[in-house]
């Protein structure tokens, strides 16, 4: 059975230019990682890869300025459009469904007893309700209307709280991380006695966790409020 090609196009100067690539080494290379020999399958590069029409030399002086084909390859994965294998595609599709049962669990709580929805629960309503990610959105853009959806099949609220952590002079560096990187500072004040106190807005369905988890890294010696919900 024939290898399917798999290609990175650049259209430049009126003119599409493509080379023969792996798909996932391409997207790496792409992404600062991995190397260039690894992502081509073939050094030549084409106006048309399907007919077998190559580029000559003096098309790519004058829209790349050189020659040389691994250069101009490089420009093509880095600035150009990397298509996707069959497999890399059902992996970014399956790992987008599991950052949207995430995000729900994090930011979506059931109103009726105010705690997050379980995942197997979140990942049955949206089969049942049919939900198909776009692959030409991000997860973010696409939560308004896929929440909607859910409403009719499970009782779902986007939720955030503002909690004011007061933290002890001898756990700041235990706690100073974990809440920069977990939530959103809306304010921060040092008191008299050294301790930090913070305002931070995080998802509703985090709430317990985030709790949680400070209590454990301060052995309790910790303050926290919650200053509202909306």
């Amino acid at each position: 059975m024939e290898e399917k090609l798999i290609l990175a196009r650049l259209k430049k100067a009126g003119v599409q230019f493509e080379v023969s690539i792996d798909a996932d080494a391409a997207l790496a290379f792409k992404q600062g990682q991995g190397s260039l020999q690894d992502s081509l399958k073939s050094d030549q590069i084409f106006t048309d890869a399907k007919k077998g029409l190559v580029a000559g030399d003096d098309k790519l002086q004058e829209v790349f300025n050189t020659t040389n084909s691994q250069e101009v390859a490089e420009i093509i994965i880095k600035k150009g459009e990397v298509q996707l294998s069959a497999e890399h595609r059902s992996k970014e599709r399956e790992q987008k469904k599991r950052q949207l049962v995430e995000s729900i669990h994090k930011m979506a709580i059931n109103p009726t007893n105010e705690l997050p929805h379980p995942a197997k629960r979140i990942e049955a309503a949206l089969e049942q309700a049919k939900i198909h990610l776009s692959e030409h959105k991000s997860v973010e853009e696409q939560m308004p209307e896929i929440i909607s959806k859910l409403r009719p099949i499970i009782p779902i609220k986007i939720e955030m709280r503002v909690l004011i952590i007061i933290v002890a002079p001898s756990d700041i560096g235990k706690t100073n991380n974990y809440i920069r990187n977990n939530s959103k500072i809306l304010k921060e004040d040092w008191n008299l006695d050294g301790s930090w106190r913070t305002k931070v807005e995080i998802p509703a369905g985090v709430q317990q966790d985030m709790i949680d988890k400070l209590n454990g890294l301060t052995h309790g010696n910790i303050q926290i409020d919650i200053e509202n919900a909306k």
